[in-house]
């Protein structure tokens, strides 16, 4: 079991925890909602709560809910910029299909 980030993803992590100037890392999991049944929920740690599962990649530690973990087991996370727009993408080898608009996922 293993959730990774890209080089890009791991400089946007590192630089947005220093200018927060608190955090530990990376927290991602998942939510049921959209057209297609899942969504990614990304936000920074603070702390590590009870049951989570801590992994390490880059230097950036990254928290994720157990729950969560079997739906994105094995997930890439990548910072993509293109244009005005930057977002974090996620690949995911778990995901059998995904919304016209991109925003949510199923297994």
């Amino acid at each position: 079991m293993a959730i990774s980030l890209t080089e890009s993803a791991a400089q946007r992590v590192q630089s947005h925890l220093a200018a927060r100037g608190q955090g530990i890392g990376l927290r991602l999991g998942v939510t049921k909602t959209g057209c297609s049944g899942y969504s990614y929920v990304i936000n920074y740690a603070d702390d590590v709560d009870a049951g989570d599962v801590v992994f390490e990649d880059r230097g950036i530690k990254i928290v994720v809910d157990p729950d969560a973990l079997a739906l994105i087991d094995g997930t890439e996370v990548d910072f993509v910029k293109n244009g005005l727009n930057e977002a974090f993408s996620f690949r995911n080898p778990n995901v059998t299909g995904e919304c016209g608009c991109g925003e949510s996922f199923n297994i």
